[in-house]
């Protein structure tokens, strides 16, 4: 195995077909700019350790050594859905190369994908979501803040960072849409339901104007110097409700986007429209609720089936 220091620099090749690869991901394919960083550090870390290990060109990366960096990442106790991603990741790369006539053949071609466990993502029951919007519970402008930034999570199923990026000028003049800037810059229309436009209304109407002081920012959400709330606080006011509603510490703002997920589908929504709301590419990663839903219907047959 190749040492453990990195060298301060890539060879010229890499160093400079990576940089290729990472441009055509951000400007041709619109990537956001934290998946390009994550491919950035994946593959940074293989082209380090591939130059530790004597290659210098790309024609010097082969099979062989890509199942070896893959074993070596497996070695330092990575979990193995990393180890599948950071396969994704040189498996991009090489099928970039050959499209642009630097190399002949991809060398991850006939390397099998790992196989993983599909896990169901953690969700809350209507009651537990109940419980930790009603923790927020208050007149005065934080409580305002974070009961309509939950509501925004919870009803309409936006990332922390969709929620946080929100704009006044994204929301309808009505409140009943609004407008989420999804990954990739890429924009969806996610309506608003009842309880979640009342608290966007009270936030807009009592509690946002006390921190805004007549300035002129946009975004939706904000600190008491009238800044942009960001991810991390915002992560953190979701942390602390959910423990003042005395609901199980790990969850987070993604755990309100699974819930509004499959309590949809258990209600009887169409997978397609769940998939459109939540801004997915790929039906194949809005199939995991139906899942989800299936246990549901199971767990009914066990409690109510004399053979349950």
């Amino acid at each position: 195995m190749p040492p453990a220091e990195p060298p301060s620099a890539l060879p010229p090749a890499f160093a400079s077909g990576l940089s290729d690869f990472l441009d055509t991901m951000r400007v041709e394919a619109g990537l956001a700019r934290r998946t390009t960083r994550a491919y950035a550090g994946d593959l940074g870390r293989f082209l380090r350790w591939s130059a530790r290990s004597g290659s210098a060109t790309w024609s010097d990366v082969d099979p062989r050594a890509i199942v070896e960096y893959l074993a070596w990442r497996r070695a330092e106790g990575v979990a193995e859905t990393t180890v599948a991603r950071n396969l994704v990741s040189v498996r991009m790369l090489m099928r970039f190369l050959v499209l642009e006539g630097v190399l002949d053949k991809d060398p991850t071609a006939l390397i099998p994908a790992p196989v993983l466990r599909r896990l169901l993502p953690r969700m809350l029951t209507p009651d537990d979501v109940e419980r930790l919007l009603e923790a927020s519970g208050g007149d005065d402008w934080i409580a305002l803040r974070d009961r309509a930034l939950l509501e925004v999570l919870y009803a309409c199923g936006a990332r922390i960072s969709e929620a946080v990026s929100l704009r006044t000028g994204d929301l309808e003049p009505e409140l009943r849409v609004l407008r989420l800037h999804g990954k990739g810059d890429k924009m969806r229309i996610v309506p608003m339901g009842g309880r979640a436009r009342e608290a966007v209304e009270r936030w807009l109407a009592i509690g946002r104007p006390e921190v805004a002081r007549a300035r002129p920012v946009p975004e939706l959400f904000l600190t008491a110097r009238g800044r942009p709330l960001d991810r991390t606080n915002a992560w953190r006011r979701v942390k602390r409700a959910a423990l003042r509603a005395g609901l199980r510490a790990e969850i987070s703002p993604h755990t309100l986007r699974h819930s509004f997920a499959t309590h949809l589908i258990e209600g009887g929504a169409d997978l397609r429209a769940v998939q459109e709301m939540l801004g997915h590419v790929s039906i194949r990663t809005t199939e995991v609720y139906t899942h989800l839903d299936t246990e549901h219907i199971r767990s009914i047959h066990r409690l109510y089936h004399p053979r349950g």
